[in-house]
């Protein structure tokens, strides 16, 4: 049974306009790959980028990290990763949920195909914000300015 419930539009929008730094867990450098347009076009939204994956030193220019941990250490003290959002297989969220939780991190994006509702329960449940199987882009891109 399905008990998982992505928030209103008007949650997620207010998350968007909110929020100034985006963790790309599982980035690729490949054009070809979803990840790499949807962070693209996050960039060019303004949003600041924080690569995440341990295969690349750098993406686009910007310093990769091999981890999440890295990612969020390498912010200043009054930086903070805002949304972390993921382009891995559903079966890895469990484990990047239990990151997010032991890092203090508030909000997890999983994109369009990205589904796994027990991990998703419990990062509600210990009070993360979660949007699940919705692409990051479309909903930014159906914002106006």
């Amino acid at each position: 049974m399905t008990t998982f419930h992505n928030p209103s539009l008007a949650d997620i929008r207010e998350l968007l306009r909110a929020s100034r730094t985006i963790a790309v867990v599982g980035i690729s450098d490949n054009p070809a790959r979803p990840s790499h347009g949807v962070t693209t076009s996050m960039r060019d939204f303004g949003y600041r980028i924080l690569p995440v994956n341990p295969a690349l030193t750098e993406w686009q220019g910007i310093p990769a990290h091999p981890t999440l941990e890295a990612a969020a250490q390498a912010l200043g003290p009054d930086e903070r990763i805002d949304i972390v959002n993921v382009f891995r297989r559903p079966a890895q969220v469990g484990a990047l949920v239990d990151e997010c939780l032991r890092l203090g991190l508030h909000t997890l994006w999983l994109q369009q195909g990205v589904i796994n509702e027990p991990a998703a329960e419990r990062a509600v449940a210990a009070g993360m914000s979660v949007v699940m199987d919705r692409c990051i882009y479309v909903d930014r891109a159906s914002m106006r300015g």
